[in-house]
């Protein structure tokens, strides 16, 4: 089967986890949705925490080619990581709640889920820790970063535009500053 059909598969896991949550999703059901078998699912996928993960990593990589557009357009990887939430996209907002709906099914349970999940975030704190020489301010970034994609997510009120820019000018300088 060809990786289009995998990506059938990744696309009907993400719909029927925005459209219905984890509850609703069965190797049975996605296959459904996906308009291919239970063994043809079972082909690229053996269990479901092996669909999710899939899925997860799926998001990493996307993630990774916005943050690539990102700096070929001049914007560094810790600019791209502060972004403000106006910037981030629906579609980018849905896919981080997808990995939210993932992230509860996990609950700190070691497992096949668990890792695709660390190994996307610590893709991602390598390119923060390559780019920012100071490790204490790279966890800085990170983390407030991750707090600004939280607050999307969960559609909290922005922070002011004027503040979210003093803040990233005081953790990167004002030299990273647009």
């Amino acid at each position: 089967m060809s990786s289009d059909t995998r990506d059938r598969i990744l696309d009907a896991l993400e719909e029927m986890l925005l459209d219905q949550g984890l509850t609703k999703v069965t190797l049975e059901n996605v296959a459904a949705k996906a308009g291919v078998s239970k063994g043809g699912l079972l082909y690229h996928f053996n269990t479901k925490d092996a669909m999710i993960a899939a899925m997860v990593r799926r998001l990493g990589e996307r993630s990774d080619e916005q943050r690539a557009l990102a700096g070929e357009g001049g914007t560094s990887v810790a600019q791209w990581y502060l972004q403000p939430p106006a910037s981030i996209s629906d579609k980018e907002t849905a896919l981080y709640r997808s990995t939210l709906a993932v992230l509860r099914s996990v609950d700190g349970n070691p497992g096949e889920i668990h890792q695709a999940v660390t190994e996307v975030m610590r893709l991602w704190d390598e390119g923060l820790r390559a780019e920012i020489s100071d490790p204490v301010t790279a966890e800085i970034v990170r983390l407030v970063g991750d707090g600004i994609y939280l607050g999307a997510l969960l559609d909290l009120p922005p922070v002011d535009s004027d503040l979210h820019q003093r803040v990233v000018e005081r953790l990167l300088g004002p030299d990273h500053v647009k």
